[in-house]
């Protein structure tokens, strides 16, 4: 199996949920989202391969080998069954991990992703990422900033804004590249029907790149979820609207049966 260790944090008691970042993010970005999940749940943050302090492996990348190390994680740690939460690209990786180890997941959180994309939207993502390799990542900080965060946001939390820029800047360029194009590439639509465990899906009401329209297809897709729209955000929830996303995840992971258990809130 394709994988590597990853550098991880643990915090809390209770069930395991393993939190999956996106592209050029950090194990810390759910730091402010655990808050609200610890008193009833191991968390689990963990930086993807080339990102943070995990070592950065052999590229190119897949999303097979993305969700290796998620598995390689869940083993090491020794954790029978996981909640998953992820968030954009970790969005991705956690419904393929549920649909290559469903006896290892008890509920996938999809926050932020993508599926169902239009031809029209792939042509929008992938230019995204050739401007990237033409012209380098830097030049389109100012177009992920817009794309990420609302304007309000962007005006009175700016050292928030630029902290989250400042990790793509560290993130080794060839590293972001692969991830980034994981992302622009997989399309879950396919599969996605195939998953049987609780979802559930999240996304900003003005998410351009996860909008949605395609967050209700995937809610639609799936045999078991459940479709939340926060009003008013954009891609960057975990900086945003770290309380609501956190709230969300926890009522909806105490609201559900997982295994004939029923955990009180």
């Amino acid at each position: 199996m394709d994988s590597i260790e990853c550098s991880y944090s643990i915090r809390g008691s209770g069930p395991a949920i393993i939190f999956v970042h996106g592209v050029g993010a950090r194990k810390t970005s759910w730091s402010e989202v655990c808050e609200h999940l610890i008193k009833d749940f191991t968390c689990i943050c963990y930086d993807l391969r080339g990102h943070g302090e995990s070592s950065k492996g052999k590229l190119p990348y897949s999303l097979e080998a993305l969700v290796n190390d998620l598995e390689a994680l869940r083993a090491k740690l020794k954790i029978q069954k996981i909640h998953i939460v992820g968030h954009s690209l970790g969005g991705m990786i956690g419904p393929a991990y549920a649909l290559s180890f469903p006896q290892n997941t008890l509920s996938v959180s999809i926050l932020s992703s993508a599926a169902f994309r239009t031809l029209d939207d792939k042509k929008k993502v992938k230019a995204v990422l050739k401007s990237m390799k033409n012209k380098g990542i830097s030049p389109i900080l100012a177009t992920l900033t817009d794309r990420w965060f609302t304007d309000d946001f962007i005006k009175n939390r700016s050292a928030d804004v630029q902290l989250r820029l400042q990790q793509v800047i560290d993130t080794d360029p060839d590293v972001f590249l692969e991830v980034f194009r994981i992302y622009a590439e997989t399309e879950m639509s396919p599969w996605l029907s195939k998953i049987n465990h609780p979802c559930l899906i999240l996304t900003g009401e003005n998410d351009g790149g996860c909008s949605p329209r395609l967050n209700k297809l995937i809610a639609a897709s799936l045999p078991d979820s459940e479709l939340s729209i926060l009003k008013g955000y954009k891609h960057s929830l975990l900086i945003e609207a770290p309380s609501t996303v956190g709230q969300k995840v926890h009522r909806f992971l105490t609201r559900k049966n997982f295994e004939g258990r029923l955990i009180k809130s």
